[in-house]
């Protein structure tokens, strides 16, 4: 029996558009941005040129007007857009919205969808999650930011978050805190719909980080601001999904976010071994192109073998999403192994480039601060090794043999 790795026709020609758009579109629009044009005129031009070819909010379903495509079609899309830092934005798939979008959809109510996520497919406003908080870190289920109700009709919150992302620019903000300190662990906590601003969501900052600063990303990316949260009076209606599924609700979300990451991940590296090849070819140290030295050529072949792998296992994961099939354990070995592949090939590329790799002349060494963030966000190597090693674990008691939490039953 055959093993068929073939890609349907209309997800591949989706690909090519994606491709197609990304090349002719974004990166001109990036050097748009570069040489000083304004933000937000330059991103409204290419999103109504995306609109009017139909790209727009890739997995959202039709009938809330996006492309209505599935994991797998979804999945090729993301891998192409990650290699701009527009292509995202100009699709509406940029994170944290897209995964939130899918919570609203998935459990707002009508009057929900309506005031919020309508806004949100249109592109008209954004959304930051605030969960993180410096008491808890990678385990949710430490936070200790307070929900009381005030009668049948508001809820009263107070605590702090932590790097919640794209807060500074956002217009909405989902806000888990706890509902019910008795409660089994994950049932506890609750999520909360904030219109911004608000005075009882104050951003006390924007963290400084190691990635590289500017106008321009802080914009883009938004920051990652430390917010005080005091008296913050939230309607009840304004309650998503329900007293004390919060914690199982942005579970979800980030399962989905950790993907695209990794989907966006393949795409830079990509990218940076492009750029590194390019400069191979044409580089010459000691009377020699660096395209002749096997050394260099070891470094081309080994970035090449790690993209190989990053692809193979999205595709099998968006494989699994087609049939619903459960798919944790191989999401948390590809968070890890998606985070450390891009690190890899961006470091190779910027050694390959030399001095120039280490300017900003090339996006390479940008790059390079910003995803070193990614072995730390949603979820740090650390916590989905220690996941993944208690699933093997367990396979072997369950089975007497590690294989099916090492992709043994891959189909």
């Amino acid at each position: 029996m055959s093993i068929d790795f073939e890609i349907p026709a209309e997800a591949k020609a989706i690909r090519e558009r994606v491709r197609q758009w990304v090349h002719d579109e974004c990166k001109p629009a990036e050097k748009r941005l570069v040489a000083g044009e304004d933000y937000k005129t330059v991103l409204n031009e290419l999103r109504a040129k995306a609109r009017a070819q139909g790209l727009w909010c890739p997995f959202i379903p039709k009938e809330y007007g996006g492309m209505g495509l599935g994991p797998l079609a979804n999945a090729l899309v993301q891998m192409e857009l990650g290699e701009s830092h527009l292509g995202a934005l100009s699709m509406n798939t940029q994170g944290p919205d897209d995964a939130t979008m899918m919570t609203l959809l998935a459990h707002g109510t009508e009057h929900q969808k309506e005031k919020y996520l309508k806004p949100l497919l249109n592109g008209e406003k954004r959304i930051c999650y605030s969960m993180t908080e410096k008491a808890a870190g990678a385990d949710a289920t430490g936070m200790q930011t307070r929900a009381v109700k005030d009668g049948n009709e508001n809820y009263v919150l107070n605590g702090e978050k932590w790097f919640s992302s794209a807060a500074s620019v956002a217009d909405i903000a989902l806000v888990m805190a706890m509902t019910d300190p008795d409660a089994p662990r994950h049932q506890r906590y609750s999520t909360f719909i904030v219109e911004l601003p608000n005075p009882g969501y104050k951003i006390v900052r924007d963290i400084e980080t190691m990635a590289v600063h500017g106008p321009l990303t802080e914009i883009l990316g938004g920051g990652h601001s430390e917010v005080e949260i005091k008296d913050l009076v939230v309607p009840a209606e304004d309650l998503l999904g329900g007293e004390g599924n919060g914690f199982n609700m942005g579970q979800h979300r980030l399962a989905y976010g950790r993907l695209r990451h990794g989907m966006h991940n393949v795409s830079m590296a990509q990218r940076a071994l492009d750029l590194a090849t390019a400069h191979v070819i044409q580089r010459e140290t000691f009377g020699k192109l660096l395209k002749e030295r096997q050394g260099v050529q070891w470094m081309l072949a080994d970035c090449a073998a790690e993209i190989y792998k990053a692809r193979l296992m999205l595709l099998h994961i968006a494989y699994k999403a087609e049939r619903g099939d459960d798919i944790r354990q191989e999401n948390s070995i590809a968070k890890i192994f998606l985070a450390n592949m891009v690190h890899q090939v961006v470091d190779t590329a910027i050694q390959l480039h030399g001095a120039l790799g280490f300017s900003l002349d090339t996006p390479l060494a940008a790059w390079y601060t910003h995803i070193r963030s990614q072995r730390l966000v949603d979820g740090p190597d650390e916590v989905h090794r220690w996941t993944v090693g208690r699933n093997v674990i367990k396979a072997y008691e369950r089975t007497g043999t590690t294989a099916s939490a090492c992709g043994g039953d891959l189909l």
